[in-house]
């Protein structure tokens, strides 16, 4: 690991520290080879002082143990009906895999426990049809979860659930991931399985609110699965839209068997899989010393293609006032400067750039629209812009025409004629002054 790398998951702790994150494994995970650095990534998050639940699914094991005992199981995954053949494999293979996961933990020197903690009662009669030994949950025993947290232990979930009286059900084990999450007021699910993510146009989504997961899913009830999203991640999805619902901020699907996925997707802006999230927090603010490197780093790729002015660390802290930054859940995916020529009553929106991770998602036009706002307040009358390559944005959507450098402020028209840069001027006048509280944090 790069120190670079240190440091980027450090600027997470103190937020995730004591949180609690769902991890839900699917069965073939915990067989694949990419098993044992899944259990490492555990020890760091544990290492970080964050709280694991792990659930863990066991259909891979209860379909080869089937074929081993020439049995057809009438289910696998806990969705369907559960006859009572099907539930002794379940009950086995889910006792082989909680054993393999309890070996791997102690492994890697993290205390684990196996929790009965799932109240379960039967699914019932559905659609006419009675689903015998499948569950539902019930109720979580937060009590004992929370007592094994507070000891450092990793308490272990398997699908299964037991009622009042003693009987045992084969329950869905993404299922109990959203209930176990909700119960327990996590911050994130975590589910591993062996797919990508939401894959649209050959490359991951990256980011779906909930209203845009649940358009996919009702669109994949008009459409074949492979129009739309492939069977094996309906239910993921529709776990994680319940899931966010239900109060989860976050939750996560990530292909298990891709070595660093789990610390790629936690630890970094853009992640690996696909996030479905409840709410997005987003505030644009003011610039601080603390920030100037972050900046830097965000807009270096820019300068280095000659989008972008180059700008020394100097340069930003002598005018940081004018500097601004768009922070999506904490996490620095924007920033634009304007800079004041209360003379002339003009102001230039400056250094506007966006991580390309989080682009056509509407933040250019926000920063944009924020420095009007701001140029406004300032009693501008006009607001220019130079672009040697992103000049056709700032017309389309910005609304601003080309002009000649005499529109330019004196001091300003000095440096520009100076650089070298040739870039294209543009202008427009600026709209009466709105308030900006609603974006902006001092």
């Amino acid at each position: 690991m790069k120190v670079s790398d240190l440091r980027g998951i450090l600027q997470y702790v103190p937020r995730f520290r004591e949180k609690i994150f769902v991890v839900a494994i699917d069965g073939d995970i915990v067989a694949s080879e990419n098993f044992a650095n899944i259990l490492l990534d555990l020890a760091v998050l544990r290492s970080l002082s964050i709280k694991v639940v792990l659930v863990h699914g066991a259909s891979h094991q209860i379909d080869q143990l089937a074929r081993e005992r020439n049995v057809t199981p009438s289910n696998s995954d806990g969705t369907g009906i559960t006859d009572e053949p099907t539930l002794r494999i379940s009950i086995e293979a889910a006792t082989n895999v909680m054993n393999d996961i309890m070996q791997g933990l102690t492994s890697v020197d993290l205390r684990a426990v196996y929790a009965n903690s799932i109240i379960a009662h039967p699914a019932g009669i559905l659609g006419g049809v009675d689903y015998l030994w499948t569950g539902r949950v019930e109720k979580v025993d937060t009590k004992s979860l929370h007592l094994f947290l507070n000891e450092g232990i990793i308490p272990i979930i398997p699908p299964i659930g037991f009622d009042g009286e003693g009987k045992t059900f084969r329950v869905n084990s993404d299922s109990i991931a959203v209930e176990v999450a909700e119960a327990m007021r996590a911050m994130k699910i975590i589910f591993l399985s062996s797919q990508d993510g939401l894959v649209a146009g050959g490359e991951v989504v990256r980011q779906l609110s909930i209203s845009e997961t649940e358009d996919i899913l009702k669109k994949r009830k008009t459409k074949s699965a492979a129009d739309v999203v492939e069977a094996k991640l309906v239910s993921k999805l529709e776990a994680a839209a319940r899931a966010c619902r239900q109060g989860v901020p976050r939750v996560h699907l990530l292909n298990g068997q891709t070595d660093e996925a789990l610390l790629t997707e936690v630890f970094s802006h853009t992640g690996i899989g696909t996030m479905i999230y409840s709410n997005e927090y987003q505030q644009i603010r003011r610039v601080f010393k603390k920030d100037v490197r972050s900046v830097m780093a965000l807009i270096r790729q820019s300068v280095e293609g000659e989008e972008l002015i180059r700008r020394t660390r100097a340069d930003i802290l002598q005018h940081i006032e004018d500097y601004w930054v768009l922070e999506v859940d904490r996490n620095l995916v924007g920033c634009v400067a304007l800079h004041a020529f209360p003379d002339e009553r003009k102001a230039e929106l400056a250094c506007l750039y966006v991580n390309k991770s989080h682009s056509d998602q509407g933040y250019g036009r926000k920063l944009m629209s924020f420095a009007e706002t701001l140029a406004a307040e300032k009693g501008a009358k006009e607001i220019f812009a130079l672009s040697t390559q992103a000049f056709a944005y700032f017309q389309q959507k910005g609304g601003f025409i080309e002009a000649t450098p005499d529109v330019l402020p004196p001091a300003r028209r000095d440096k520009y004629e100076s650089s070298g840069r040739n870039s294209k001027i543009l202008i427009k006048p600026v709209a009466p002054a709105l308030a900006t509280e609603a974006l902006r944090a001092g």
